[in-house]
């Protein structure tokens, strides 16, 4: 998935002892700022968040570079972003220290940068503290010649000596002082630091080469994901463990093409499996909805608490291709629970989408130090304070504190591990995660389950009330092109899967935003970034930041979304635009590559590739999407005046359920259409939206749709006969796991199914069938299509 941070603790390039990531950061008391640097100019909610340093601290441009070397400064370079929790370590106890900030004023040009604002600048200095030290992270801290060529890095330092730790002061100073006496070795060493990096990070291909095959490559990442895949808990990691949708996905694509197979059924079991146990944990914020970033433990218990647009865009059209496959409710309501928060919380009013919201707040509104993940958590006595009504029909003195405190794993003393805050932070505090199932809840207390939802959901509503009285943590009002791309398309596929309009046209509101605001329609390029502004205006920096190839790309696989959703073809004619000023911009013909940035800034010493970076496998993976699907989707002359705006009933390959396609296209386009999950639709060419929106969120079938609306499909799309199921043998490693919701429309239609249920081996393998989560488990699914 992209913009994951890096997972662990890592070295400075100089020094001997280990870097370690702090917790918790305090915060000086309001008043009138002492300070104010050139920052406080600048838009990004980054930089501003540290325009009252002592630092005296300029933005990435020329006038820091001039003043480097006209001064014969080393250039000391911060990377971050506004809702990191680190960066706000280092700042309090670093760079809001006066003698600290005395030290770096007077040997170094301080200058600050936010990661989100400028990838390109972070992504060429990761790659050396990475290449260099064997990991990374934010802040990055870098160190550089006048000519802007690193030569030592790290990530957080403490401000002062600690037993197995340097602190920023001493590196500070040594630094300083190896400029004045080795200035020549410095200069050396970081020449040769750049020539090893451009061997290093050249991506070629030549044009004889033949690409690996595409089974081989699959497989290959499928028995990687397999391998590292946490049986119990899901995910692919032991911890700290990350949403990665990107996985999911390939693992829903796998599934698609290996349908009939073990290994396939096993892919979507690892895949639903996951999203399960992440719905269920303490990373999906059960109060206010929404995703955190990550979670510190293999449990998905103890997140890291900021929330981010990435993974609320990403992780909704994962939950949406999940209730898509499996016809599962329960991933449709997370995929909702996904919007409602991004809907509620991070959207502009004029129609784009805010980048974050920060990890650390104030407890009470009279604190003086915010502390990680106060406004999400709770204390045993605060929600016996809020839920001391009894509740009817349970077990005397049964109250619904009780219910929902043993639901949700909440603790007297609090759940979390002390290991898992070692600044004592969340000490005596529950973070919410849900350890019973409806069923054993429900029978611990004597309740309906009905009954128990209708709790659950009361005491839930008024947690959130009282969440709301609390300090918010910061907003990020930054908004990026790609995010909102990948949000659209979240919005997009979710309202075309669940038949609601309004998430269609959401989906819409915010593409407008993006031409209105973050598209020249002169050049034909898109802009990075926008930001809100005073009286909840839309404001652009004074000098625009040029889009980059993951805005091109998010947003182009977001226009083919919402063309998708909608059929308005203006939204693919764009998109096609887009497409072509992509493969001006950043395409390499000798290299057979996408750069990342565009040609032409000389402030770049690198013009990297995806290969090269973290974030890369995201974008690789949505830009042949995007090219697929460019070609799948473009009309045929001619055809364009009589398809504009017609709903047109989908075409689904015989051979992978829920996967619809267009009608009238080339053949070899249906094929490539194939390798992608595409929105089942649920009406008929023509429906009234009063009939679309109440009708019910299962997966239908779409040659019954058409057929139902007079739409008689193509001839040559189906097989001339119904196919025969598979023997209902043992099942496989995780056959159960492909199951949809008995009586569906795909199996209630289905003569062979219906005999295959009333067999005796059809019993036998319901009794065997496979958890997907505890308390939970799947029906066989339908093989008769």
């Amino acid at each position: 998935m992209f913009a994951a941070p890096l997972r662990r603790a890592h070295r400075c390039v100089f020094l001997k002892g280990s870097v370690t990531m702090a917790t918790g950061g305090k915060n000086s008391e309001p008043g009138v700022p002492r300070y104010t640097n050139r920052l406080i100019s600048e838009k990004s909610p980054y930089l501003l968040q540290h325009a009252h340093n002592p630092v005296d601290w300029y933005p990435w441009g020329q006038e820091a570079f001039d003043k480097a070397k006209k001064e014969n400064k080393l250039i000391f370079l911060s990377v971050g972003y506004s809702t990191c929790h680190w960066c706000h370590v280092m700042e309090e106890e670093s760079f809001k220290n006066r003698e600290i900030g005395e030290i770096m004023n007077k040997n170094f040009v301080c200058i600050k940068v936010d990661r989100e604002e400028r990838p390109d600048v972070d992504k060429v200095y990761m790659t050396f503290v990475q290449a260099t030290s064997g990991g990374g992270g934010w802040p990055m801290s870098v160190w550089l010649t006048p000519d802007l060529k690193p030569f030592a890095g790290g990530t957080y330092f403490p401000p002062d000596d600690r037993v197995y730790r340097i602190g920023f002061r001493t590196v500070l100073l040594r630094i300083a002082e190896q400029w004045k006496q080795n200035k020549d070795a410095l200069l050396e060493n970081s020449q040769k630091i750049m020539e090893a990096l451009l061997t290093q990070t050249e991506i070629r291909g030549q044009a004889q080469e033949s690409p690996p095959p595409s089974k081989e490559v699959t497989d290959t990442c499928f028995q990687q994901l397999s391998r590292s895949y946490d049986e119990e808990y899901g995910g692919f990691s032991e911890f700290p463990k990350f949403p990665t949708p990107v996985n999911l996905n390939f693992l829903f694509t796998y599934w698609a093409l290996h349908r009939t197979t073990p290994e396939g059924a096993r892919a979507l079991q690892m895949a639903l499996h996951t999203l399960k146990m992440m719905a269920y944990g303490g990373i999906h914020d059960h109060i206010g909805q929404g995703f955190h970033r990550y979670s510190t433990d293999q449990h998905w218990h103890v997140p890291h608490f900021e929330k981010m647009l990435y993974d609320q865009g990403q992780l909704a059209a994962a939950y949406t291709r999940a209730f898509q496959i499996s016809g599962d409710e329960f991933f449709a309501d997370v995929a909702g629970d996904i919007l409602l928060y991004v809907s509620r919380d991070l959207s502009d009013q004029a129609g784009g989408f805010y980048s974050a919201e920060d990890a650390d707040s104030y407890p009470t509104a009279a604190s003086r130090e915010k502390r990680e993940g106060a406004f999400c958590v709770w204390t045993a006595e605060e929600i016996r304070a809020l839920l001391p009504d009894p509740v009817e029909g349970a077990t005397e003195g049964t109250t619904l504190g009780d219910v929902f405190m043993h639901h949700y794993g909440v603790k007297e003393d609090g759940n979390v591990s002390p290991a898992k805050d070692p600044h004592k932070e969340l000490k005596g505090k529950n973070v919410l995660i849900v350890q019973s199932s409806l069923e054993l809840t429900a029978a611990k207390f004597g309740l309906e389950l009905g009954q128990l939802s209708a709790v659950l959901r009361e005491s839930r509503q008024r947690l959130s009330a009282a969440r709301a009285q609390r300090p918010r943590p910061h907003l990020d009002t930054k908004m990026l092109t790609s995010w909102n791309g990948l949000m659209i398309s979240g919005f997009a596929q979710a309202g075309a899967t669940l038949a609601k309009e309004e998430y269609v046209s959401r989906a819409v509101q915010a593409a407008n935003f993006l031409r209105r605001h973050l598209f020249d329609p002169t050049s034909g390029k898109l802009l990075r970034s926008c930001y809100r502004g005073k009286d909840n205006t839309v404001e652009q920096s004074a000098v625009p930041i040029q889009g980059f190839l993951e805005d091109y790309v998010f947003v182009i696989q977001a226009l083919f979304d919402l063309y998708e959703a909608s059929l308005d073809q203006g939204w693919l004619e764009w998109a096609l635009q887009l497409q072509h000023t992509q493969d001006k911009l950043f395409w390499d013909p000798k290299g057979f590559a996408y750069f990342y940035s565009e040609a032409g800034d000389p402030s770049l010493l690198l013009r990297l590739k995806d290969g090269c970076y973290l974030w890369g496998p995201a974008r690789r993976r949505h830009k042949r999407s995007a090219s697929l699907r460019a070609l799948c989707l473009l009309p045929k002359q001619g055809a364009d005046a009589g398809r504009r705006g017609r709903r047109r009933p989908p075409l689904p390959p015989p051979a992978l359920p829920f996967v619809a396609g267009e009608e009238r296209r080339e053949s070899h386009g249906l094929r490539l259409q194939r390798l992608r999950l595409l929105p089942a639709r649920h009406l008929a060419p023509g429906a009234a939206p009063a009939a679309r929106a109440g009708s019910r969120r299962r997966p239908v079938s779409p040659s019954g749709a058409a057929a139902a609306a007079g739409h008689p499909l193509p001839p040559g799309r189906f097989p001339a006969k119904p196919r025969v199921p598979p023997p209902l043998g043992p099942p496989g490693p995780a056959r159960g796991a492909l199951g949809s919701a008995p009586g569906s429309a795909w199996a209630r239609g289905c003569p062979a199914c219906a005999r295959a249920r009333s067999s005796p081996r059809f019993a036998e393998q319901k009794e065997r069938k496979l958890n997907i989560n505890p308390g939970l488990n799947a029906e066989v699914r339908c093989e008769n299509y």
